[in-house]
């Protein structure tokens, strides 16, 4: 399972994008968000998504949950979500 980094400067419409290739071609994606301003991105990027493959009749589901990253040797706690099909 392919798992995406977001931060608060990533575009919704790209990381939607990228959520629906993985979800055509895998099946299912994670994805990274440290900080408010990079979740609000991930929960848009969902929104669009669903929006791009309700059409074709797939119902996406995110299972959201805290991880523990290091990022320049520093520990943090990151959001991690977990998009699939229904």
């Amino acid at each position: 399972m392919e798992i995406l980094k977001v931060s608060a400067k990533s575009s919704p419409n790209a990381v939607a994008g990228a959520i629906a290739g993985c979800i055509r071609s895998e099946g299912a994606v994670q994805l990274d968000a440290v900080g408010a301003g990079a979740v609000n991105v991930v929960v848009k990027a969902i929104i669009i998504a669903r929006g791009f493959m309700e059409p074709v009749g797939v119902e996406l589901v995110c299972v959201p949950s805290f991880i523990d990253i290091k990022i320049e040797g520093e520990e943090r706690t990151a959001v991690r979500f977990t998009v699939q099909t229904k």
